[in-house]
């Protein structure tokens, strides 16, 4: 991961932030855990079910978002939390086996007039499947460092 600060994050950018696999068995373990309904944790019952099968919680599709996201978009360097999420669709069932790809696109990014070191950026996510279906989707708020100050630069502000 590289450094990003907020002037990297440019309103219309797309970011391709990796790819991950979705297994029978996390599926079953989030699900246990965290969303016991028949069709996330048991396979029978989930065949005779309204989604014809075993699908993943959208709580844990979320998850998986988290992690690349947090992994191929935000940084370390100047990632200050998030006051939140709007927007939060599941509009397709992730099944066993299906392979989502998340893109992040920069709709906004304004700098702060209260704390001049940072400001919110917000970013359209969306988890696509080998189709590119979208299954998931979200509008992401983050508040981001400006880039520091240092020899050569200009001050933050």
């Amino acid at each position: 991961m590289i450094d990003r600060y907020f002037e990297d994050y440019v309103p219309g950018v797309t970011y391709d932030c990796g790819s991950v696999e979705v297994t029978d068995a996390e599926i079953l373990d989030f699900a246990r855990r965290y969303d016991p309904q028949d069709f996330h944790v048991d396979a029978a019952a989930a065949a005779d079910g309204p989604f014809g099968g075993l699908i993943a919680s959208g709580w844990h599709t979320a998850s998986l978002m988290m992690r690349l996201y947090a992994e191929h978009y935000l940084s370390a360097a100047s990632s200050l939390g998030s006051p939140g999420v709007d927007e939060l669709r599941w509009p397709r069932p992730v099944r066993p086996g299906a392979v989502l790809r998340l893109r992040a696109t920069v709709t906004e990014a304004r700098r702060s007039r209260t704390k001049p070191d940072r400001g919110v950026v917000r970013t359209r996510v969306e988890f696509v499947d080998g189709g590119d279906d979208v299954v998931f989707s979200a509008s992401v708020l983050n508040l981001i460092r400006v880039r520091p100050a240092g020899p050569g630069r200009a001050p933050a502000g």
